[in-house]
C-alpha cells in the first residue's frame, strides 16, 4: 500500500502550514489519492502505471501549480513563537495577543446575532444608566470635596451635651446625630469662638495652623445700578479665606484687619454674581456696593468653582466680615448688643498641620470650648432646673472632616438619594437577570458549538474567558450606551431640582466628572462578570460523548437557574411598583387633606421693608399705605399678611403661661405663632367659632388681644372657657387677653398634625413687623395681579423687591413635590422593571417552546389541542410568576418589619425613608393585590405569545423538525 502521506508531506513543506491545517490537509488529499489509485486498479491498471498516474497529481504541488497557489492565497503561514522558560514577557504577550482574538471574535458574535445584542444591550444601558445619574448626584451632594488647597486637612467642629445644658438662642441649620438623651450642634456663640482661637494661638504645639467662622446671612437686600434684588451672604472671620487657601480671581480676601469693631465695611463677591450683576468687570475692584442700605467696598471675587464652605444647597453671592454684620442686621444681630446677648450661630472649621489628627484638633480646644460655654450658658428658667450641671452633661467637642463644607443639608438628602440609589441598583440587578436569562439560553444553542471545540481540545478555562469577554464586551456597550443615558437622566434630574421637588439641594453642580466615569467604568465590568460568569460555567459544563449525539429533537426544559431568574425579576419588580404604588397612594392622600383655609385663588407675595431701613412708626405707615392701595385694585377681593406663609415649610414657636403660672415654676407650654392684618380670618375663610376677630382698633394703644385656634383651647383650656383667659408670650413678656377661637389650619405642611395656633394683631406686634407673606384673594385668576402688586410696590419704594410670587395652591403643591417626584421616578423604574421582567419571562419561554417544538407535535399528532398546548406552556410561565410574588411579598414584609425595628436609629436614612408614607401602611393589602393583579396580567400576556406560537404549531412540520 503506497504511503501517499508521505508524499503530501514533502510538497507540502514550502508552504509552511499549521501542524493542525496541515494534517487536515494531509489526510483529505491522502483519502483523494487513495479512491483515485483504488479506481486506477479497478479499470485495469497496473500497480505501477496507478502508482505513476497517481502521482503525476501531485507533481505539480509547487509554486507554479494552482492547487499550489490556490492554498497559498487561503493559507497564512504560521510562525511559532519560541517559549523561553523563565521569561516573563512571554506569557503576557500571549495573554495580550489571546485576549484580542477574544474581543476580535466576540465581536463578529454579537454582529452576527444583532437581535439579541440589541435587546442585551439596551437592558444594560438603561440600568448602567440610571446608576450613573443618580451616582452623579450622590457625588455632587455627599462625596464632592471642596476646591480648596489640600481639603482632606480640613476639620469641621461640633459639639454635644446632655439634655439639661441649655443655649440662649439659635440661628441656622444644625442637623447633627446625637446619642438619646443628649443634644448635639453645629452651631456656636461668637464669644466661644473667640475664646478657642485665642487658645490656639497661645499654645505653640496647637495642632491647627489656621482656625475660622464662618455663618450665613439668610436676605440681604442688594442695589447694583439702581435696582434692588434680595441675595444671600455670609458673615466670616478674618482668617476664613487664609486657612482655606482659596486663590481669588480678582483682589484679595478678607483679613484679621477686616475682622475689627470699627473697621471698613468690605465685602467679596462670589464669581457668579460678579458675572451676572457686574457684567464680569475686572474694575469693580474698589467700586461701593450697597447691602441693605449700608455701603460696603468690593475688595474681591472669589474663583468660579468655589461657592462657600456652608450648606450644600446654600451659595452666598457676598461676603462680609464677621464684624461688620450689626451694621446688616441692627438690633437683630446675632453678636448681641448690650441689652440682648448673642446666639448660637456661627460655624467652625480650622487647618490641621501636617501630620495632625482630628483627635488632636479636638483634645487641644475642648477644655477652653466647656469652660466658655458653661460660662455663657443662661441661667435657670424653673425653680425644677438645677443651678450646676452635672459633669456627664456638660458640652464636649465632636470633630468630622472638614473637607466637604458642613454636612447638615448633607445628612438631609441622604434619605432621599440612598433611597433612589438603592431602587436604581435594583433595575440593574434585573437587567442582569434578564441578560443572563438570555445568555443561559443563547448557550444552550450554542451547545454543538462548544461541544465541538472541546472535543478537539479546547480548554475549559479557555472557553469560559472566551464567553466572560463577550459578556464584558456587552457590558462595555452597555455602559457606553449607559453614559447617554445618563447625561439625559441628568439634565432630568436637574430639571426636576429646580422645581423644588426637594429631591436635590438648589444650585448643586451635578457633572459627569472622572469620577462618576470610574463608577461607570466600574459598574459595567462588574456587571458583565455579574451576568456572564454563571451562564460561561454552566455551558462548558457538558457530557461531551451525549453533547454530540444530542439531537435537537430532544425535549429541553429550563434549567433551575433560568426558573430561579425569573422568580427574582418578578419579585423585585413587585417591590418596586409596590413602592411606587404606595408613594401615589401617599401623593393622593396629601393632595384631599382639609387645610382649613380656601386656597383657591390666593396670591402671595414676600415683602422685607425693614432691609430697606423702615422700622418702628414707619414701617406701619408703610404698610397701611400698601393695603389702602391694594385694597382697590381691580380684581382683588381682600388683601392681607401674616408673619408666616401657611404650607411653606415654614414655622414660628414660642412658650407662654397659662393664667397663674410664673416662669420659674411653670410647666412648659409651647404654641405656634401668627401675626395678621385684621382681616385675615375673613380673606383665608378661616372660620370664627367663638368671640370676635381682630378689628383696626386693635392697634398699640388697644389692649393687648389674642385669638387662638381650636386645638389650642381643647389642649390648655379642656375643663374652661377660653375667652377671657390672659396668656403671657414669654419671649416679649407680652400678656394678651383670648378674645376668639377660630378653626383649625394646617400650619408648615400638609403632613404636620394640627398644632395650638395663637394669632395676634399686627399692630401690637412691632418688633415682631418685618418680613410679611401677603396674600390677595382675587376674582379670577390670581396670577393676573402679579403686575400690578409690582407696580404698586413700585410706586410706594422702587428699592424694594417684591419675592416668591406664586399662588397659595402652588406653594402647597411645592412642599408635596418629594412626594411627586418618589411616585413618578418609582412608577418609572417600576414599570420599567416590569418591561424588563416581562421581556425574560417571554423570552426564556419562548426558547423552552423553540427547543420543545419536537415534543409539541406528538402531542399535537396523538391528539393534544391548541387549547392543551396553550394551557400548558402559559402554565410554566405563570407558576414562576407566582411564586415570585410569593417571594417579593414576603421580602417586602420582612423590609417592612426590618426598617420599623430598632435596628435602625432614629436619624438613620433607612427609618426616614420609610417614615415618607401618609395616610397608608407599608404592607397595604389594597395596593399589593392591585400591583399583584397588575404584574400578573402583564405576566400573563408575556407567556401567552409564546404560548400562542406553541399551540400554532403543525404537526407534520414539527416531526421533520431538526
Amino acid at each position: 500500500m503506497p504511503d501517499w502521506k508521505k508524499e503530501i508531506r514533502e510538497r507540502l513543506a514550502g508552504l509552511r502550514l499549521a501542524p493542525t491545517r496541515e494534517a487536515e490537509i494531509v489526510e483529505e488529499l491522502a483519502q483523494y489519492l487513495e479512491d483515485c489509485y483504488e479506481e486506477l486498479l479497478a479499470n485495469g491498471t497496473t500497480q505501477e502505471d496507478a502508482w505513476r498516474a497517481t502521482l503525476t497529481g501531485l507533481d505539480g504541488l509547487n509554486e507554479s501549480d494552482l492547487l499550489t497557489r490556490e492554498l497559498s492565497k487561503v493559507e497564512r503561514p504560521v510562525t511559532q513563537e519560541p517559549v523561553v522558560f523563565g521569561a516573563r514577557g512571554a506569557r503576557s504577550t500571549n495573554m495580550v495577543r489571546d485576549l484580542l482574538r477574544d474581543l476580535r471574535f466576540g465581536i463578529r458574535i454579537l454582529f452576527k446575532s444583532k437581535g439579541f445584542t440589541i435587546v442585551t444591550v439596551l437592558s444594560l444601558a438603561l440600568g448602567i444608566g440610571a446608576n450613573t445619574a443618580l451616582f452623579s448626584v450622590v457625588d455632587a451632594v455627599l462625596l464632592k470635596t471642596l476646591p480648596v488647597k489640600e481639603p482632606e486637612r480640613l476639620v469641621l467642629f461640633e459639639w454635644q451635651a446632655g439634655r439639661p445644658f441649655r443655649v440662649n438662642g439659635m440661628s441656622g441649620t444644625s442637623n447633627v446625630p446625637a446619642l438619646p438623651g443628649t443634644r448635639a450642634l453645629s452651631l456656636f456663640r461668637y464669644e466661644v469662638f473667640e475664646r478657642m482661637n485665642q487658645a490656639r494661638v497661645a499654645a505653640p504645639d496647637s495642632p491647627l495652623t489656621d482656625f475660622f467662622a464662618f455663618a450665613p446671612i439668610r436676605e440681604l437686600t442688594a442695589v447694583v445700578d439702581q435696582q434692588a434684588e434680595i441675595i444671600k451672604g455670609q458673615a466670616v472671620s478674618g482668617g476664613y479665606h487664609v486657612g482655606l487657601g482659596v486663590q481669588l480671581s480678582l483682589g484679595r480676601g478678607i483679613t484679621d484687619q477686616d475682622d475689627k469693631p470699627g473697621g471698613a465695611p468690605v465685602v467679596v463677591l462670589s464669581h457668579q454674581f460678579w458675572q451676572e450683576r457686574f457684567g464680569a468687570n475686572p474694575a469693580v475692584i474698589g467700586k461701593p456696593l450697597k447691602l441693605n442700605k449700608q455701603s460696603f467696598t468690593i475688595i474681591g471675587v472669589t474663583p468660579p468653582a468655589f461657592t462657600g464652605t456652608l450648606q450644600v444647597d446654600y451659595h452666598p453671592a457676598v461676603t462680609i466680615p464677621l464684624a461688620s454684620e450689626p451694621l446688616l442686621k441692627g438690633e437683630n444681630s446675632n453678636l448681641g448688643t448690650a441689652e440682648t446677648p448673642g446666639v448660637w450661630w456661627l460655624n467652625l472649621m480650622g487647618r490641621l498641620k501636617p501630620g495632625a489628627t482630628y483627635e488632636q484638633a479636638r483634645d487641644s480646644l475642648n477644655g477652653t470650648f466647656q469652660t466658655a460655654a458653661l460660662e455663657v450658658r443662661p441661667p435657670p428658667r424653673k425653680a425644677s432646673e438645677p443651678a450646676q450641671l452635672d459633669p456627664k452633661d456638660y458640652p464636649r467637642l465632636i470633630v468630622e472632616s472638614g473637607s466637604r463644607g458642613m454636612l447638615d443639608i448633607r445628612r438631609e438628602y441622604s434619605s432621599t438619594i440612598y433611597g433612589l440609589f438603592i431602587v436604581v441598583a435594583l433595575v440593574l440587578l434585573i437587567a442582569c437577570a434578564n441578560v443572563a436569562n438570555l445568555l443561559l439560553a443563547r448557550a444552550a444553542l450554542r451547545g454543538s458549538e462548544i461541544s465541538v471545540r472541546l472535543a478537539v481540545g479546547a480548554g475549559r478555562w479557555r472557553l469560559i474567558r472566551q464567553l466572560l469577554t463577550e459578556s464584558v464586551l456587552l457590558a462595555a456597550l452597555g455602559g457606553a450606551v449607559g453614559v447617554l443615558f445618563a447625561f439625559w437622566g441628568k439634565t432630568a434630574l436637574v430639571a426636576l431640582t429646580n422645581k423644588d421637588t426637594g429631591l436635590l439641594p438648589s444650585g448643586v453642580d451635578i457633572s459627569l466628572n472622572w469620577r462618576v466615569l470610574a463608577f461607570t467604568l466600574v459598574v459595567s465590568l462588574l456587571t458583565g462578570v455579574l451576568f456572564g460568569l454563571v451562564p460561561a460555567w454552566r455551558s462548558t459544563r457538558l457530557d461531551l460523548a451525549a453533547a454530540l449525539k444530542q439531537s435537537r429533537r430532544t425535549t429541553s426544559a429550563v434549567s433551575r437557574l433560568s426558573k430561579g431568574l425569573i422568580v427574582a425579576q418578578v419579585a423585585l419588580s413587585l417591590l418596586l411598583l409596590v413602592g411606587a404604588g404606595l408613594f401615589i397612594r401617599t401623593l393622593y392622600n396629601l393632595q384631599r387633606v382639609n387645610l382649613g383655609f380656601n386656597q383657591e385663588n390666593l396670591l402671595l407675595f414676600t415683602l422685607q421693608p425693614e432691609q430697606s431701613g423702615y422700622k418702628d412708626e414707619r414701617l406701619l405707615q408703610f404698610y397701611q399705605q400698601l393695603f389702602a392701595q391694594l385694597d382697590h385694585q381691580p380684581g382683588v377681593r381682600a388683601a392681607t399678611f401674616g408673619k408666616v406663609a401657611l404650607i411653606a415649610d415654614d414655622n414660628w414657636f414660642h412658650d407662654f403661661l397659662l393664667p397663674g403660672e410664673t416662669e420659674k415654676t411653670a410647666v412648659e407650654h409651647d404654641t405656634m405663632r401668627q401675626v395678621v392684618r385684621e382681616n385675615y380670618f375673613a380673606t383665608m375663610e378661616i372660620p370664627l367659632l367663638r368671640g370676635r376677630g381682630f378689628t383696626a382698633q386693635d392697634d398699640q394703644r388697644a389692649p393687648k388681644v389674642a385669638i387662638v385656634s381650636q386645638t389650642f383651647a381643647h389642649k390648655f383650656f379642656p375643663n374652661d372657657d377660653v375667652l377671657g383667659q390672659h396668656v403671657t408670650i414669654i419671649d416679649n413678656t407680652n400678656e394678651v387677653e383670648i378674645v376668639g377661637v377660630v378653626a383649625d389650619t394646617k400650619y408648615r405642611s400638609q403632613r404636620e398634625e394640627i398644632q395650638p395656633l395663637l394669632y395676634t394683631p399686627w399692630q401690637q406686634e412691632g418688633a415682631a413687623i418685618g418680613e410679611m407673606h401677603f396674600a390677595l384673594r382675587s376674582t379670577g385668576e390670581p396670577t393676573a395681579l402679579a403686575a400690578t402688586v409690582r407696580q404698586v410696590v413700585r410706586g410706594l419704594d422702587s428699592n424694594l423687591p417684591v419675592t416668591d410670587i406664586t399662588t397659595q395652591s402652588a406653594r402647597a403643591q411645592l412642599t408635596l413635590g418629594r412626594e411627586q417626584l418618589y411616585a413618578c421616578l418609582l412608577g418609572f423604574f417600576g414599570g420599567l422593571a416590569l418591561l424588563l421582567a416581562a421581556i425574560g419571562l417571554s423570552g426564556v419561554l419562548a426558547y423552552s417552546v423553540a427547543q420543545r417544538t419536537n415534543e409539541m407535535g406528538i402531542r399535537m399528532a396523538l391528539g393534544a389541542q391548541a387549547a392543551n398546548v396553550l394551557r400548558l406552556v402559559i402554565w410554566q410561565g405563570m407558576r414562576l410568576v407566582l411564586l415570585g410574588l410569593a417571594v417579593g411579598a414576603v421580602t417586602g414584609y420582612g423590609l417592612k418589619r426590618l426598617l420599623g425595628s430598632q435596628y435602625f436609629g432614629e436619624d438613620a436614612w433607612q427609618r426616614q425613608m420609610a417614615e415618607q408614607l401618609y395616610g397608608v401602611n407599608g404592607t397595604d393589602p389594597l395596593t399589593f393585590f392591585v400591583i399583584a393583579a397588575l404584574l400578573a396580567l402583564v405576566a400573563l400576556f408575556a407567556c401567552w405569545l409564546p404560548a400562542r406560537k406553541a399551540a400554532q404549531v403543525d404537526p407534520l412540520e414539527a416531526l421533520r423538525y431538526e
